[in-house]
């Protein structure tokens, strides 16, 4: 299968006032993919994003949309994009259907045929012809995607998502996105201060931190580790980590919410049950403990000496 590149930044860079906030920042997204877009507070996520969609100008580098550059045909790009920046803002007087017949006149040739198949792909049937005003904030974000969606955009921008949603509504809107960069063949660019849900929702994240790039890769690659860890479940972990650091020097054994973590080779678990056998230490479980995608951001900024604070 042949994978498309829908969106290419290619050394986007922004000053303001002699201050460089984006610095020279390149990556592809291709059709099909959630791609993730992780940074904390002050980054310059938000702001790339702007840049992206046309809010705000480019100081250097460009910005391709199907192959179509948002500096020299802006309006061929940007017909192709859809986005939410922060906060999606409706009519709240006006019905959920009534805001997307409203929207729908900025666009030449969008059908009420079209306005219901956003409708129930977005799952609003039921509640489309109420008030605005009287939906809950699940709700309101879904309307914004349906409204996004109504030109048949080939890339979706979501800003925050799932801010400010109960646990059933991000579940729902998490699992929306996921099936729809999927059935759709789109492009979904999406940025979020919850990990984990971006764990949950993201083929590929990209890094970014005091304007530069820091990192662009799958999923399952950032968050693997050298080396391969386990948890073991014990009684007595710190008394029992001592005397396994004293037994086996070369392992890195810490303890992590009452259980040790030891990084070790598939092939040291029998010695490691062995020894437990004859120390006679009461083993609960082990098991293959892998970091979370929180664990990896931390260690990745910090790394780069930023201060977090997101």
């Amino acid at each position: 299968m042949t994978v498309k590149t829908v969106v290419q930044l290619q050394n986007v860079t922004k000053k303001i006032k002699g201050r460089t906030i984006i610095d020279h920042v390149s990556f592809d997204v291709y059709g099909g993919e959630v791609f993730g877009f992780l940074g904390p507070n002050g980054a310059g996520k938000t702001t790339t994003i702007r840049m992206i969609v046309g809010l705000m100008s480019l100081t250097e580098g460009d910005v391709l949309i199907e192959g179509k550059s948002i500096k020299t045909d802006f309006e061929g790009a940007i017909q192709h994009v859809g986005a939410i920046v922060e906060n999606p803002e409706m009519y709240q007087f006006l019905s959920g259907y009534k805001n997307l017949v409203h929207f729908a006149r900025m666009y030449k040739g969008i059908t009420n045929e079209k306005i219901n198949e956003v409708i129930k792909l977005v799952g609003l049937e039921k509640r489309i012809h109420d008030k605005v005003k009287t939906y809950s904030l699940g709700m309101r974000q879904r309307l914004g995607i349906a409204q996004s969606l109504l030109h048949d955009p080939k890339v979706l921008i979501l800003d925050e998502p799932t801010n400010g949603l109960d646990p059933a509504g991000i579940r729902e809107i998490r699992d929306y996105i996921r099936r729809l960069a999927k059935e759709r063949d789109m492009a979904v660019i999406v940025s979020s201060h919850l990990l984990s849900e971006m764990e949950m929702m993201c083929d590929r994240i990209g890094i970014i931190q005091a304007g530069k790039l820091v990192d662009v890769q799958t999923m399952n690659d950032f968050v693997s580790t050298e080396g391969q860890l386990y948890k073991l479940e014990v009684e007595q972990p710190e008394e029992i980590k001592t005397k396994l650091t004293a037994h086996y020097p070369n392992w890195t054994i810490e303890t992590v919410q009452g259980s040790l973590v030891i990084n070790m080779t598939k092939e040291d678990i029998p010695s490691l049950v062995r020894w437990c056998v004859e120390n006679e230490v009461n083993v609960y479980g082990i098991a293959p403990a892998a970091k979370t995608l929180e664990d990896r951001f931390l260690e990745v900024t910090t790394e780069k000496g930023e201060v977090l604070r997101a």
